[in-house]
């Protein structure tokens, strides 16, 4: 597997419709703060304990680089950046029972532009799956 580049400069401004469809179902998309600290670490352990290392250091980013899925108060998705290195996207993960609905793509959109804001024109996503 190959590293992919993702061109921040050509990204798309968002998905104002998706997000409000999911708002719809109760789905927000918003960037953690620190005490979600604890429930978003629980819910990423679930996917790996590397990954689990990875957030904890998206939470010791000033601001935090993380953006996280949640509805009723409870953490169904995550997505982060800077956390393996500056400029790097990722680890990403939806719980199985809401794939499918675009909550990936929205964290990761989310994250993109963030990174933008902070002046990169290139997101590295390590060791993409192809």
């Amino acid at each position: 597997m190959a590293d992919m580049l993702v061109k921040l400069y050509n990204i798309e401004d968002g998905c104002p419709e998706l997000e409000e469809s999911l708002k719809k179902e109760g789905i927000h998309i918003v960037k953690a703060l620190s005490p979600d600290k604890h429930r978003v670490l629980e819910f990423v352990q679930t996917f790996s304990e590397g990954w689990k290392s990875e957030c904890e250091a998206a939470f010791a980013n000033n601001p935090h680089t993380i953006y996280i899925a949640v509805k009723d108060q409870k953490v169904i998705g995550f997505a982060a950046y800077e956390a393996t290195a500056r400029g790097y996207f990722g680890p990403t993960g939806v719980s199985s029972e809401f794939r499918k609905k675009g909550i990936g793509r929205l964290l990761m959109l989310k994250c993109f532009h963030s990174m933008k804001e902070l002046g990169y024109g290139y997101a590295i996503i390590g060791w993409a799956a192809r």
